[in-house]
């Protein structure tokens, strides 16, 4: 499936959503294609949209020049509030998605701050549910 769906969303509000992690504070809606989780997870349509198929669309989403880094930068930008909770910064429901999101780029072999968001905000805990859809 293409990426093409996360570039277009991301065009007006990925800035957005960057600055609200980075001053600790989730504002906007944005969280389903800026910390993508497994679609087999997702309830709502829009959820479902922008829901990752597997781990090679999760290696993919990774490798993409824009989408890659932009997750990166997102993923540090709340592990620069350790400390805090995740449901503090994001709200309970966007720290269960933060948890699948960071567990699948986690196994899809990303950038080590995916692990670290599970050890800091997670006890190191990953999300059983996308544990159990990846098995």
């Amino acid at each position: 499936m293409s990426l093409e769906r996360f570039h277009a969303a991301q065009e007006d509000t990925y800035a957005t959503a960057l600055a609200e992690l980075q001053a600790g504070q989730k504002r906007g809606h944005w969280m389903w294609f800026i910390f993508p989780q497994l679609a087999s997870l997702g309830r709502s349509g829009t959820a479902k949209f922008y829901g990752i198929a597997d781990l090679a669309v999760a290696r993919a989403y990774l490798a993409d020049p824009v989408l890659g880094p932009r997750l990166i930068a997102c993923a540090e930008a709340m592990l620069a509030h350790q400390g805090r909770s995740a449901e503090d910064i994001l709200g309970p429901v966007d720290a269960m998605k933060l948890r699948s999101s960071a567990t699948l780029f986690a196994r899809a072999g990303g950038s080590a701050s995916f692990g670290q968001i599970l050890q800091a905000f997670y006890a190191g805990s990953p999300c059983p549910l996308t544990e159990a859809a990846l098995a």
